[in-house]
């Protein structure tokens, strides 16, 4: 990427090739002055999807999750984990261990969703789900038990409780009838009371970016953060309640679904948007929508790189400008290409592996050129994503009274997993873009599994504490009575 790394991929390309390359990668370094811009734009468009008339109309949602607590360390128990978001769902046995801290998955099972019964009725495809649990349930021998469940939902939903979220429309392929607009959770109650034969106690429905910052909370309680950077982007932290206005009461902390993919939809990255971004937008499934994301994450990085590659070969800049048909196919450019051809050791070689799979003839110039174009593209992603993480943990830190702020970011996605320089960039930029917040980063451990099990027995944790606080007041009022009766007696 920058600095040290980039530099080392400048040696060996002629000085008159060098400048003509950069000046199409110019556009994508973005400086510190234009990311600390790109930051303040966010924490506006925040503040609009926080607000209570303005949300319709913002292009951040910041979707209210209705966990109001991160582990404190004394959750403890057994839970069923249902993990959906694609045409496989998994379903899991996990343990919470008070004593030793942390979170055991006992064991798991995949369970395939045909292509018919992801275009037929929402009937069938619950009845399928419900059918799968009672098959896991008896085979781990858990029948018998009325365990909470963690239900990871990865569909556009807008949720109303911590146990009642609404599909807004189906993706991915899926089109069931008679399931948007529903309440999902109350569709999977139904489907195992149909049933009969097992039974699951209260539901909890999980975002992915709030599981992976649970899933970390349980090691790490200064946890308030969840953040994915893989296939797409977003991101969750702990607001304070007093600021979010779609939701009634003021005390305490709620985790807020950024959304922050959707950063820019409105035009305010217009600016910042290249060429090739804009053929992109136009090109993909979503024409207009998830401007941020289109930026910076896995699913689009690759395409960036084959559309500036193919424009460098144009203008002779490559390949003795002879390009091949895969190089000229969209979706060609593997996002994971990127992560191998900026290996230190062996980059240079899977380069040129790569080239010649893509059938294109090279020599050692062009490999040097196309390793930068690739450098580019990921450090604009890194910082891009700095620029975003930085508001976020700002906003953390101007909520707490604006001194110094220590917390921990749990991070989850193929992009910071993978990429050899990707997760050291970001962690630099956002150093120099939040200088009063000392960030830990912490890479998630199965967030949809372990993470939405966390999310349940906070929730359990929370319920149980309420009921006691009640309990007491009841005490409390019923105490008083008795001695008013008392004080009426001796009148």
């Amino acid at each position: 990427m920058s600095g040290e790394n980039s530099n080392l991929h400048l040696d060996g390309i002629p000085l008159d090739i060098l400048s003509e390359v950069q000046d199409y990668l110019k556009p994508f370094r973005l400086h510190l002055v234009k990311l600390k811009e790109v930051s303040a734009r966010l924490k506006k468009s925040m503040a609009r999807g926080l607000g209570k008339h303005s949300h319709n109309k913002a292009a951040v949602k910041m979707l209210p999750t209705f966990v109001r607590a991160t582990p404190d360390g004394t959750e403890k128990g057994d839970f069923l984990a249902l993990d959906l978001g694609g045409t496989n769902f998994r379903v899991l046995h996990v343990r919470v261990l008070e004593e030793e801290q942390k979170v055991v998955k006992m064991d798991s099972q995949i369970c395939a969703i045909p292509q018919e019964m992801m275009l037929g009725s929402g009937e069938q495809l619950f009845d399928h789900i419900a059918a799968c649990l009672s098959e896991f349930v008896i085979s781990r021998e858990l029948k018998g038990q009325t365990l909470p469940l963690g239900f990871t939902f990865s569909f556009p939903c807008e949720q109303k409780e911590i146990d009642k979220s609404i599909l807004i429309r189906w993706t991915k392929g899926f089109k069931c009838s008679g399931v948007e607009g529903k309440d999902v959770v109350m569709l999977l109650k139904d489907a195992v009371r149909r049933r009969g034969d097992y039974d699951i106690g209260s539901v909890a429905m999980v975002n992915d970016t709030v599981g992976t910052m649970m899933s970390c909370g349980y090691k790490d309680q200064s946890c308030e953060i969840g953040m994915i950077i893989g296939t797409g982007t977003n991101a969750c932290y702990m607001e304070e309640m007093k600021n979010v206005k779609r939701v009634e009461g003021e005390d305490g902390r709620m985790c807020i679904n950024t959304e922050w993919g959707g950063f820019g939809d409105d035009g305010s990255l217009a600016d910042i948007l290249t060429e090739f971004d804009v053929v992109v937008d136009k090109t993909s499934i979503n024409p207009g929508v998830h401007t941020f994301e289109k930026m910076i994450s896995g699913m689009y990085l690759g395409e960036i790189v084959r559309l500036l590659l193919v424009r460098l070969t144009e203008d002779e800049l490559l390949f003795k400008g002879q390009t091949s048909e895969a190089l000229l196919t969209p979706g060609k450019f593997e996002t994971k290409f990127i992560s191998e051809i900026e290996e230190r050791d062996s980059g240079l070689e899977n380069t040129q592996r790569i080239l010649t799979n893509l059938g294109l003839k090279w020599n050692s110039v062009d490999s040097r050129v196309v390793r930068l174009v690739c450098d580019t593209i990921s450090s604009r992603s890194a910082c891009l994503c700095a620029a975003a993480l930085a508001t976020l943990a700002n906003r953390i830190r101007v909520n707490r009274g604006g001194g110094q702020l220590k917390t921990t970011v749990g991070v989850d996605g193929t992009v910071y997993r993978k990429h050899p320089n990707f997760s050291e960039e970001l962690q630099a930029t956002v150093r120099l873009l939040a200088p009063k917040c000392d960030i830990t980063f912490l890479v998630s451990e199965d967030g949809s599994g372990k993470g939405a099990a966390m999310v349940t027995a906070v929730a359990q944790r929370l319920a149980l504490q309420s009921r006691l606080l009640e309990d007491s007041d009841g005490e409390d009022d019923d105490e008083e009575e008795e001695e008013e009766e008392e004080e009426e007696e001796d009148k």
